[in-house]
């Protein structure tokens, strides 16, 4: 078995930022909810505990708050903010509200003795974003301090306790990942010897521990999620798997096609095609708001997979227990509130949370807590060719959350050729593993226009392009202006009912990738 680090989320937006830290030290590490139960944290293989930040101050009625036998195991904890701030408040110390909260780059000096900073200078660039200032902890020693924060950084030796009050996880801590990975390897003797390719066999083996000899189904979509995990299912459980692909009307251009034709026919996975058209366009008329459609969408999805388990087990194909889903760990936290926690809900994602009630089928989601980039280097592993391991995200809305306002037909026909158009553009210029997405969002904008010598009054179409590493967030993309000109000249001449193309500047965050 390999070498585990256990996180402690406290409801931080950017505890996911912590595990992609860890894993990419080859460290295998698990999320779980700061309520855990003790006996959950009992494991050999545990080499260290991580406590994630919060957005709650640690006296507030209510807070998230942490069994102090935790401490008491001998295995080494590093505290982030708020898991300091619980650490100090259940140890006995004092957090108060700090007269100046200090958020933002700060410089801070630190023990370059101390192993959480081994190797680095004795001035610091770190993050911080805190409130409230800790006054106090029993039985620690300082090993870093700023100007507004005397105690930035801690050890309790009697606790086996290492604490920060700035975030080393996000990149604005100049050396963060270096403390992290010293965390690690200094203190909890991590060997980092964990590859995707490890995952891929204990996931494998989780999958059939689960499902044992009971049929599945996916919902497939064609993107890099669902296609990957389609690829690892099928390795898992060979022919009872079932694949479900859904046209819900608001696809890519040539999307259905192409989809059957890889999975089908290339890759040999058992492929169920439904063409529900018309019942998701009929779903989606007179609604504009982005929540509807999404539900709208969702709720239809639900009912097409519903009918179709049904129509497998009256045909003989068994019968079915459990729905496979490729859901990534930023829909789920922008999703819900994850394990519980206190982080705000930004968008509701269909394929997540609630399904297991509203279908009757267990959930088997081997991504869930994987990010993007790792699954395409699950994907790579499992052999799957370029073209689907580095397909740019897609929402499980599909275009019905690029068409602003209401969706219709013919507003579909018209997203589906600008947005072939901005994709096939990006890849003739070799822009596609630069960019994280670039779409074509159509705007409920009509604007005067001369086309022909003629006036026209046709809609607006957006450009979108960011760059990203896991989609929590995004900087918009600096194309060359030739590619634009490019793209927009084509948009207008070939595309019928789109007379103006305007690009997005907006990063993520304020923004959202996208527009709904």
């Amino acid at each position: 078995m390999h070498d585990k680090i256990i996180i402690l989320d406290f409801g931080s937006q950017v505890t996911q930022l912590i595990a992609r830290r860890v894993r990419e030290a080859n460290v295998y590490c698990e999320i779980l909810p700061c309520s855990v139960p003790l006996a959950t944290l009992v494991d050999p293989n545990i080499k260290g505990i991580i406590l994630s930040g919060g957005p709650a101050s640690v006296y507030a009625p209510g807070a998230p708050t942490i069994d102090p036998r935790v401490y008491a195991g001998g295995v080494p904890v590093l505290g982030i903010c708020y898991g300091m701030q619980i650490t100090a408040h259940v140890g006995g110390g004092k957090v108060a509200p700090a007269d100046h909260r200090e958020f933002g780059r700060t410089e801070i000096t630190v023990d370059t003795a101390n192993p959480l900073f081994k190797g680095l200078a004795a001035k610091q660039t770190v993050w911080m974003s805190h409130g409230d200032r800790i006054e106090s902890i029993p039985g620690s020693t300082v090993i870093a301090n700023s100007s507004n924060c005397p105690l930035a950084a801690v050890t309790v030796p009697k606790l086996a306790f290492w604490g920060v009050q700035f975030h080393p996880e996000v990149a604005h801590t100049a050396n963060g990942v270096t403390m992290i990975r010293n965390f690690l390897r200094e203190i909890c003797g991590c060997t980092g010897d964990w590859r995707m390719g490890s995952f891929i066999d204990e996931e494998i083996a989780r999958i059939r521990t689960q499902v044992g000899d009971q049929r599945v189904i996916l919902g497939l979509s064609g993107g890099v999620d669902s296609s990957v995990a389609a690829v690892l299912l099928h390795k898992a459980i060979g022919p009872n798997l079932t694949c479900i692909f859904v046209n819900n009307g608001v696809l890519r251009k040539d999307e259905a096609a192409g989809v059957r034709k890889l999975f089908a026919d290339s890759i040999g996975i058992n492929l169920d095609y439904v063409d529900a058209t018309d019942r998701f366009l009929a779903k989606l008329a007179g609604l504009t708001d982005p929540e509807k459609k999404r539900k709208a969408i969702g709720y239809e999805f639900i009912a097409v997979f519903k009918e179709e388990a049904e129509r497998l087990k009256k045909n003989g194909g068994g019968h079915v227990k459990f729905l496979a889903q490729g859901t990534l760990y930023p829909d789920v936290i922008e999703s819900t509130s994850v394990h519980g926690g206190p982080t705000s809900v930004i968008k509701s994602h269909h394929n997540v949370g609630g399904l297991p009630a509203d279908l009757g089928l267990g959930l088997v989601e081997p991504f869930r807590f994987l990010f993007k980039d790792e699954v395409r280097a699950i994907g790579k592993e499992l052999g799957l060719p370029d073209s689907v391991v580095w397909r740019q995200p897609f929402p499980g809305p599909g275009l019905a959350v690029r068409i602003i306002g209401e969706v219709t037909r013919e507003r579909v026909r018209v997203l589906q050729d600008a947005d072939a158009i901005v994709r096939a553009e990006i890849a003739t210029a070799g822009l596609e593993r630069e960019i994280w997405q670039a779409f074509a969002v159509l705007l409920p904008v009509k604007s005067v226009g001369v086309m022909g010598d003629e006036r026209t009054y046709e809609d607006t179409c957006a450009l979108r392009a960011v760059t990203s590493s896991d989609g929590m967030t995004a900087d918009w993309a600096k194309l060359p202006y030739e590619l634009l000109g490019t793209i927009s000249n084509r948009i207008i001449n070939e595309v019928r009912g789109i007379n103006r193309v305007v690009y997005d500047i907006t990063s993520k965050p304020p923004g959202t990738i996208e527009w709904e």
